[in-house]
């Protein structure tokens, strides 16, 4: 049974198809059909009309966009509606989002330990190339090592500071839009746009409920003091 926040991705892949409405209709009914029961909220519904081998589609950049700002999962009609590329299926992780298929409520677990399989594969492949690159290195005669096993280098550090940037920054950029709205439409100050994401329903980038105005200038980059 369906619960939480939800946003529907519908797609067709000729303009007749989208004048029409052709296969349309069927795709809200199957999602509607799937949320049927339990205490859901479809927040808002994204129809695009674009060739399923095309990956490059706006309208689902802006679903998963939404997704990411309410926390809210993506629901399609048909696995095959969002691309026939397994790549590109993939990379839905990267998304930072969760999806559901009505036609196939499981495929969310599958594509998940897909993903697994291929990072396992990767890992396995860069594992074995340091490896020979180590043993071309040794055998040229260079010095390896020099540094404890379990001490973290600062590359190591930089590159995870670096990685929680990049996740703070990608957040940040899913609200701005947000944020920018209530700005134009009269809340000047960090406690009414705090009040104003609170009333959306609009989760802080740590996935609290509440926003504080300190939170909302760490967004914006103010000093919250």
């Amino acid at each position: 049974m369906a619960s939480g926040k939800w946003i529907s991705y519908l797609r067709v892949s000729t303009d007749r198809q989208g004048a029409s409405g052709l296969g349309i209709e069927a795709q809200r009914n199957a999602v509607t059909s799937f949320l049927n029961g339990g205490q859901w909220e479809l927040i808002r519904e994204f129809v695009e009309v674009e060739s399923g081998g095309k990956n490059d589609r706006s309208q689902l950049s802006e679903a998963l966009r939404m997704c990411r700002l309410y926390g809210a999962k993506l629901v399609i009609a048909k696995l095959d509606r969002l691309s026939r590329d397994a790549h590109f299926l993939l990379g839905l992780e990267k998304a930072g989002v969760d999806f559901v298929a009505a036609d196939m409520p499981n495929a969310n677990r599958l594509t998940i330990g897909i993903m697994a399989m291929v990072a396992e594969e990767e890992r396995r492949m860069i594992s074995r190339r340091i490896k020979e690159a180590l043993a071309a290195a040794k055998a040229r005669g260079k010095k390896l090592g020099g540094k404890r096993n379990n001490a973290l280098s600062d590359e190591c550090r930089q590159a995870s500071a670096v990685r929680r940037r990049a996740v703070a920054d990608a957040r940040a950029a899913d609200i701005m839009p947000a944020i920018r709205a209530l700005q134009q439409g009269g809340a000047t100050s960090l406690h009414q746009i705090a009040a104003g994401l609170n009333a959306q329903g609009i989760p802080t980038p740590r996935g609290a409920e509440r926003w504080r105005p300190a939170q909302v200038a760490r967004v914006l980059g103010w000093d919250s003091a």
